[in-house]
């Protein structure tokens, strides 16, 4: 039996956050770290990922929930440029269904949500060398400042879908 293969793109913090949490899931076969850019007033690059998934293990309504979660999705900071709050899509299809699961979300939070749905037009990796930050040394100090209790959540509300 072939499993089935399907990507998102995620930006919302810094990518070395959005990586480890990714990494920490079943299902996700992939995480590729870098700069994503969209169309219209988004062509700047900005700090995302791309999740390579089995949408039978972990369906990409838990993907974008776990994502909402783990990154500041309802606050609109001086640094969103850099860290925009985005899930990129790769089809139109894909688009309706994402911007069906955000309506469905927004009641698990007291604020409206500010994540952008936007369509993916590139990416360019970072360096080999940040590739895998957290799993490298999570005894780093930015890991245990950042990494690890976005870790921890996940744990707490998703401890099924996690390997951590």
């Amino acid at each position: 039996m072939r499993k089935s293969i399907s990507k998102i793109a995620l930006g919302g913090g810094c990518h070395w956050c959005t990586e480890a949490v990714f990494q920490s899931l079943n299902g996700v076969l992939k995480v590729d770290q870098g700069y994503v850019a969209s169309t219209g007033f988004y062509t700047d690059y900005s700090e995302a990922v791309i999740v390579h998934y089995n949408p039978d293990i972990i369906p990409l309504a838990v993907l974008i929930e776990i994502h909402l979660y783990t990154h500041k999705s309802t606050s609109d900071h001086s640094f969103r440029t850099k860290y925009r709050s985005a899930v990129y899509y790769f089809s139109e299809y894909q688009e309706a269904i994402i911007s069906q699961i955000k309506i469905d979300l927004q009641p698990l939070f007291k604020e409206q949500l500010i994540t952008q749905i936007l369509p993916f037009a590139s990416f360019e990796a970072s360096r080999e060398s940040l590739h895998d930050y957290y799993l490298k040394d999570p005894d780093k100090p930015f890991c245990k400042r950042y990494i690890q209790p976005k870790l921890k959540l996940l744990k707490e509300k998703f401890s099924s879908r996690t390997s951590v």
